[in-house]
């Protein structure tokens, strides 16, 4: 059977430690919960001691919700050489895992603490006691442990030698400053494992020369069973081993188990990429808007034909969908495609037609959604049969300092006319608002947003156009785009696409034969 790493998980904790992230800790329970219970890591480290009261707050709310659920034991808090004040603190909010921040080089000793090895030592068998002595397990983080085995390989060895009989769990070797080459960290991982075969060693990548992932890929090589990942690879500087990344290089590379659920692992990008503020990047593997999206019409072809631009990445496995790109270098493939998933047929000529258009606003640099084909189909071949059935005619917006935002919306759904106005905490919330009071008298709900993205060009013009992204979800997820000089009005004009998009389906639906029930004689 092949080898079972377990994974460290360190969002909560080294993950907050991104330059403007701060998780609440409504959102830090929210984030544990689905870790533990829907992407099953197994070890999750939550906060550092003796931080802040809102650190443990949260801390209190996870040991709490785990304590009732059978995670407790998998919860871990980073903690210090600081007599009993630590062990207290974690003690305090319930803990029962202390992973104590020892060094790993003699620089960080000599340079950071002003103490010898032998009293730093001293220091941390005085925390292993009195928490071993309060029932609080001990995993010890050896930090700064890369530039230990570079510059002061005698001081590491030292190190374990003096606290390899402690009631340690976990030794865990940090390359703290992400200074590690793949070769160094089997290299060095290797050394540990030869010298103490009786001990358990994690290992704890950082980014910073974007090898995180290789290296931990090789810290496995190495006979290391646990790493530390963070979601989305939050971190310090450039951050830590991305989770999802590192779960499908173990899996397919590496060819080693793990206990992770693969389909939840789009599910926490997403979480943590609202609650963080930062944004994935679109080629982030994995967990990218893009990166199952083909683009160009030669894989599109190949795909449909034989799957021949598939590999065994395949999206399903990660919860996602394969989607082909609509643009310049679309082809009829591409195109086809998309059709078949909107349910719109085609004879070649008419689809030939439709591929130019696309081309040609592909090559004006015009961002083409699913969700525009219709009425580029309908442009293209004067078809009447698509058209637009709602219509936002006026709108008024109004903002006064102290005052909640109101808007007043004029529209037409399927040429009937209606109006409304509402307050909201911004002028898009109070067009929403209004939006919604008319939906509530047609007895029908909007789909919720989920993202809104607004993407500005630089240069710092003031009448330049933006674009406003919205991403909705209802039975499915879509997106539609508006373009304006104003950022609400931009928003505004996506809500209309989306307004269309929802009609449309309904009109769908309400005609479709509604199957006849048997009466009872």
């Amino acid at each position: 059977m092949a080898q079972l790493v377990k994974i460290l998980d360190t969002t909560l904790r080294d993950g907050e430690q991104t330059s403007g992230v701060s998780f609440t800790d409504s959102e830090k329970l929210s984030i544990a919960k689905t870790l533990l219970g829907e992407v099953r890591v197994d070890r999750l480290e939550v906060a550092s001691a003796r931080v802040s009261e809102g650190e443990q707050k949260a801390a209190e709310k996870i040991i709490d919700w785990a304590s009732q659920n059978g995670y407790l034991h998998q919860i871990e808090i980073l903690g210090f050489a600081d007599k009993t004040r630590s062990v207290d603190w974690i003690i305090e909010v319930g803990g029962t895992v202390l992973n104590l921040l020892g060094k790993g080089s003699l620089k960080h000793v000599q340079g950071q603490l002003g103490k010898t090895p032998a009293e730093h030592v001293q220091d941390l068998k005085e925390v292993i006691s009195y928490a071993t002595s309060n029932d609080i397990a001990v995993n010890l983080y050896m930090e700064d442990w890369s530039n230990g085995m570079i510059n002061s390989e005698d001081y590491v060895y030292y190190m374990v030698d003096e606290l390899k009989d402690q009631p340690i769990a976990r030794f865990m070797l940090p390359d703290t400053l992400g200074i590690l080459t793949p070769e160094q960290t089997y290299g060095f991982c290797k050394k540990m494992k030869e010298r103490y075969p009786e001990l358990a060693f994690d290992f704890h990548a950082h980014n910073d020369y974007d090898m995180a992932v290789a290296n931990v890929a090789e810290s496995i090589s190495a006979g290391i069973d646990c790493v530390h990942t963070t979601v989305n690879g939050l971190g310090e500087r450039a951050g830590n081993a991305v989770l999802s990344s590192v779960i499908a290089v173990l899996i397919d590379q590496m060819k080693v188990r793990t206990n992770i659920n693969e389909e939840k692992l789009f599910r926490i990008s997403k979480m943590v990429e609202s609650f963080s503020g930062l944004r994935i990047p679109a080629n982030k593997p994995l967990i990218g808007d893009n990166v199952f999206t083909q683009t160009c019409g030669v894989h599109a072809d190949g795909d449909s034909k034989d799957n021949l631009y598939f590999n065994i990445l395949l999206p399903e496995r990660f919860g996602r969908k394969r989607k082909y790109a609509l643009g310049k270098t679309s082809g009829k493939a591409n195109i086809r495609k998309n059709l078949e998933e909107l349910g719109i047929e085609l004879d070649d000529e008419a689809l030939k037609k439709v591929t130019e258009r696309v081309i040609q606003l592909g090559d004006k640099k015009e961002q083409v959604t699913l969700e525009d084909l219709p009425y580029i189909v309908a442009d293209v071949l004067e078809q009447e049969s698509i058209q637009e059935l709602v219509k936002v005619h006026n709108y008024n917006l109004s903002h006064a300092k102290g005052l909640k935002p109101v808007a007043s919306v004029s529209l037409t759904i399927r040429n009937k006319h209606f109006e409304a106005n509402a307050s909201g905490d911004g002028q898009y919330d109070a067009f929403m608002n209004a939006l919604k009071s008319i939906y509530r008298e047609m007895e029908r709900v909007l789909p919720t947003l989920t993202d809104y993205a607004v993407s500005i060009p630089p240069g710092g013009r003031s009448d330049a156009l933006c674009e406003t992204t919205i991403t909705w979800e209802s039975n499915k997820e879509f997106k539609t785009r508006g373009v304006d000089t104003d950022q609400t009005f931009a928003a505004i004009k996506a809500t209309e696409k989306m307004l269309n998009i929802i009609e449309r389906e309904y009109s769908i639906k309400s005609t479709k034969p509604q199957k006849k029930h048997k009466t009872l004689a």
